[in-house]
């Protein structure tokens, strides 16, 4: 029985495009409340770098997808970045939208879902298991 060779790690220039995004894009969520409560609080102003921050980060979200989708396909690592970048890009479309048509009891939550689900993110991104190829298949392993 022959043991299979341990594969390649994921591209580091893959692996660190992804962790800079992540971290890039949890600094732009956490900027957000800060700007929406000097808002609140009669500078009226923030309102609009509130807006302008959160069309910057539907930008960025949608570049960390690419970058998790680089990381699994060309660079054979983990599919989970791919999904739980897709599914922020997604919560991070419908919280604009909300923002857009003042629906805050909505977009309040929101936010708060945005937050979780990028801190949980960069945590991941930043463990060593996003380096981890996936073992290629063989036709043995098909049988």
């Amino acid at each position: 029985m022959a043991t299979s060779p341990v594969p390649p790690p994921v591209p580091g220039w893959a692996v660190w495009t992804l962790r800079a995004l992540t971290t890039l894009v949890t600094a732009l969520i956490l900027v957000q409340p800060v700007l929406a409560g000097l808002f609140v609080t009669g500078d009226v102003g923030m309102l609009e770098m509130h807006s302008m921050t959160a069309s910057i980060l539907v930008a960025v979200i949608f570049l960390q997808l690419v970058a998790a989708i680089l990381v699994w396909r060309p660079g054979r690592g983990p599919a989970w970045p791919a999904g739980a970048c897709a599914a922020l890009f997604v919560t991070a479309e419908l919280q604009s939208g909300m923002g857009y048509a003042r629906l805050l009891a909505v977009h309040i939550p929101l936010g708060v879902l945005l937050f979780g689900l990028s801190v949980a993110l960069l945590v991941a991104v930043w463990s060593p298991r996003v380096r981890r190829s996936r073992p290629r298949r063989t036709p043995e392993a098909a049988r």
